[in-house]
C-alpha cells in the first residue's frame, strides 16, 4: 500500500509540469486573419529627444489601406529644424514610403500581410527635443467578414435573393456609412494636429515677446541710470574757502 504513494506522486507531479507550460498563443481557436481584423485608428503625441528614433508597428491585411498623418508641434533647443524624418517599411523589410519634412500624409494599399513599420527620426536637431502629433492605421473599403465561409456567403445570397435583397442593401448602405464616419474622424485628427501647432506657436511668440520687452526694458532703465551717472561725474564741486568757486 505504501509503495503506491511515491508512484501517485511522481504521476501528478509529471501530469502538472505538462500541464503547466505556459501558453505562446493565447488563442489558438483564432487565426490571425480574425484577430487583427477591423478598422482602426491611433492617435497621440510623443516627444523625440535630440538625434532620437522612435520606430512603431501596426497590422494591416494584403489589398488594404493603410495610412500615416503626422505633423510637428513644437521644437525646443538650438538650431529649432522642425524637418522629421518619417520612412514606413513592409513587413519584408522593403521601404515603401519616406518623408522629410514638418508635416505629412502617407496612404498606400497594402501589399502583402504583417505588421508595418514607422520610423521617426530627429536627426537634424543635434542639441533640440521635437514634439510630434501621429494619427495612423487600417480602413477597409471593401466590407468581408473573415468567419464566414463560402457555403454561408451562398446561402446568405440565395436568402437574400428571396427577400428582396433588403438585408444585403441595408449592410451595405450600413457599412458605407461606417467608412464615411471614419474618413470623417480622420480628416477632422488631422485639423485637429494643425490647430495644436498653431496654439503652440502663438504661445512660443507670446514667451519670445515677453522675455524680450522684459530685457529691452532693464536695457533702457540701466542705460539712462549711467548716463546720468555719467553727466554727474563731468560737474565737479569742490568745497574749500568761500573764496574759491567751483569749475566745471
Amino acid at each position: 500500500m505504501l509503495c503506491w504513494i511515491p508512484c501517485f506522486f511522481l504521476g501528478f507531479l509529471f501530469w502538472g509540469s505538462a500541464h503547466g507550460v505556459p501558453q505562446t498563443n493565447a488563442r489558438p481557436d483564432v487565426t490571425d486573419q480574425e484577430l487583427f481584423w477591423g478598422s482602426d485608428q491611433y492617435d497621440f503625441a510623443i516627444v523625440l529627444p535630440a538625434a532620437g528614433l522612435e520606430c512603431f508597428w501596426h497590422f494591416a491585411h494584403r489589398g488594404e489601406r493603410f495610412y500615416l498623418n503626422f505633423m510637428v508641434q513644437w521644437v525646443m533647443g538650438v538650431g529649432h529644424d522642425r524637418h522629421l524624418s518619417v520612412t514606413v517599411n513592409a513587413p519584408s523589410d522593403l521601404l515603401l514610403s519616406t518623408i522629410d519634412d514638418a508635416k505629412g500624409q502617407i496612404n498606400f494599399e497594402a501589399a502583402e500581410s504583417g505588421f508595418y513599420q514607422m520610423c521617426f527620426s530627429n536627426f537634424h536637431n543635434r542639441f533640440g527635443a521635437m514634439q510630434i502629433s501621429l494619427s495612423f492605421g487600417v480602413y477597409y473599403d471593401t466590407y468581408q467578414d473573415p468567419s464566414k465561409s463560402e457555403e454561408e456567403e451562398k446561402k446568405k445570397e440565395e436568402i437574400s435573393k428571396e427577400l428582396n435583397n433588403t438585408l444585403s442593401v441595408i449592410e451595405t448602405t450600413t457599412h458605407k456609412v461606417e467608412t464615411y464616419v471614419f474618413h470623417m474622424f480622420r480628416y477632422y485628427g488631422f485639423s485637429r494636429m494643425r490647430k495644436s501647432v498653431d496654439y503652440f506657436l502663438l504661445q512660443s511668440n507670446s514667451k519670445y515677446i515677453t522675455w524680450w520687452s522684459m530685457a529691452l526694458s532693464l536695457l533702457i532703465v540701466t542705460s539712462g541710470y549711467l548716463q546720468l551717472l555719467f553727466l554727474k561725474s563731468l560737474f565737479v564741486s569742490n568745497t574749500g574757502t568761500e573764496g574759491e568757486k567751483p569749475r566745471c
